[in-house]
Formats: structure tokens, sequence, C-alpha cells
């Protein structure tokens, strides 16, 4: 089931707000223990979008690389935190730390920066006026990308175009049928091509990433399909799907982690009922048969091309 958001809006009489966004190294912060945890990665983390403006007295972020989304998430931060409130942002400096301070000096904050274990980490208080922070606000937003419905955000894996290996899978996959589940949904292309197949009777599509599932709402709009937010790795329920397909992630946190689509698979296996079907595409270079031949009875390579693999695992 999809997890609810919860919003905390503080009144005159609550406690101090503090929040942090993503997983920030120890170390490299204080991270108050009744920190609000508002990262759009982590299943049941509350919306920064639903915090109400002024009402936060710091934040910590552990800073996305990209430039749309880092810029989204610090004006966020600088919307909610109280005039004078502390705000720290760090990141990699081969990941955007480099570009720290130039992005909180266009939001017009004075910067202190240190670096420590290969991190920039900025430290400001929020001034009374904050330049800018409509345009990174609209610019890093849920949109439509084609005015036709299409619906997606910066940060998203592949948020403004269909990634080579889904194009793939989604040309190789036959007409499926039964109930079935999306892992990895992203914003739903791959689902809507499995549910132009009348045979198909329900899909869940499920994503860790909160952002590509309010995309994916408004991109599938089939009373058929379903959405859940959590951590494949976390999760667990009947060996009943009759299929299951994917295209599973293998960075976390920016690094190469063969683990991450091992954990896919495993989890692919244990949701199929025996003789159902996994569909699964990845990268040429992964060595994922090797996880696939002991967990189902039949593997079959369906299509190469483009440095990637269509594989059906049948269990």
């Amino acid at each position: 089931m999809k997890q609810p958001h919860m919003t905390q809006t503080p009144t005159a009489s609550a406690s101090p707000m503090h929040l942090v966004y993503g997983r920030p190294p120890l170390g490299l912060a204080d991270l108050l223990a009744c920190a609000i945890q508002v990262s759009p990665l982590i299943p049941g983390s509350p919306a920064i979008e639903e915090i109400a403006d002024g009402s936060a007295d710091s934040a910590i972020v552990l800073a996305p690389p990209g430039t749309a989304e880092r810029n989204y998430v610090i004006g966020q931060m600088l919307r909610v935190l109280k005039p004078g409130g502390e705000l720290t942002v760090m990141a990699l400096k081969d990941k955007g730390g480099s570009r720290l301070r130039r992005s909180l000096e266009a939001f017009g904050c004075n910067v202190d920066e240190s670096s420590k274990a290969h991190h920039r980490i900025a430290f400001v208080e929020r001034p009374d006026l904050v330049q800018g922070i409509e345009e990174a606000l609209a610019k890093g937003t849920l949109r439509d990308l084609t005015g036709q419905g299409l619906w997606s955000q910066p940060g998203v894996f592949s948020w403004d175009r269909l990634d080579p290996g889904s194009a793939l899978l989604i040309k190789t996959l036959p007409a499926l049928s039964g109930k079935g589940m999306d892992l990895g949904c992203g914003i739903g292309l791959l689902g809507l091509a499995v549910l132009e197949s009348s045979a198909v009777t329900a899909l869940t599509l499920s994503d860790i990433d909160s952002r590509a599932l309010k995309a994916a709402e408004r991109n599938v709009i089939d009373p058929r399909a379903a959405f859940d937010w959590s951590d494949i790795r976390s999760q667990d329920g009947p060996a009943d799907q009759d299929f299951v397909v994917m295209n599973p992630p293998f960075h976390d946190a920016g690094s190469e982690d063969k683990a991450l689509g091992q954990a896919f698979i495993r989890r692919a296996a244990s949701a199929l009922r025996k003789g159902g079907t996994c569909w699964l595409v990845a990268n040429r270079h992964l060595p994922y048969e090797e996880t696939l031949k002991p967990l189902f009875a039949k593997v079959t390579l369906k299509a190469e091309a483009h440095g990637y693999k269509v594989y059906e695992a049948r269990k």
C-alpha cells in the first residue's frame, strides 16, 4: 500500500522543528535525533512541499548532484525555514559540492564553507529575503513534459526521456496476463506498456522515489493499477504474482551497486507463483545471470542491443 504523507504544521506553542534531507554521512553534521526526514527516497517521510512556510528552525541537506534538483531542494528548505534559521548543505566535491557556494549565494545567502571527507559543507542562515526562489522551485517541480499528460520531475531516473534499457524491454515484451508487479516503476512508462494487454487484471507499480510515484499516478490512469511507495529490499508478501517486469537500478547514492539489482531479482522470485515469469532488462556488463539461475527454473536471453540484455526468467 502507498504510505501516507505526514505534515507537521507547527503552532505558536510547538517545539522547534528540525529537518533533514537524505542521509548525511556521520561526522559531517550534528544531526538531532528529533530531526524530521523529508527525503522522497525514504518511504514514509513527509513531503517537504507540504511543510508550511517559515516553520522550521534548522535543516541539514545531503544535496543531490543534479543542478535543477539540488536548487529545488535548497529552495524548498529556504522556504520552510524561519528567517535566521540555520541551513547546512553538503555534497561530495565531484557530485555538486564544488557548486554549493554559488547555488546558495544565488539565493542571497552569506555562505561559510568547509571541507571534510571529500565533501564540501556550506553553512548559512536563512536571509529575510530569499532571491530567485520561485524560479528554482519552478525548474525543479513536477511538470507535464509534453502538454499531453506525461508527468515527471528532475531527480527521477531518466526523468525527461525513455531510457534505452526500458525501450528495449518494452519492444521485447509479449502481451502479459494476470496480475503482476512493476518493480522500480519510475514514472510509469513500462507500466503503461504492460497495461496495453487487456488480459492483465492488476498491476502494482512500486518505487522507492515518491516523486516517481506521484508522476506515475498521473501518467497511468487505469483502474487495474495500484501504487506502492516502498523499498523493495524490505518488501515481503505472498508468492502469487503471475509476472514481474523491471529495469532494476544498479546505482545507490551515485555509486555502482550490483547488490541492488540482485535484490530486485530476489524480490521478483519471492513474489512470483510457480510458473510465473520475470521480465528483466539490464546493462550487458552486469552479471545478473548468476543471481537468476539459482532462483528460476528457466532463464532465457530474449534480446540484446545497444549495450542492454532482456531476460525472461520462469519460476
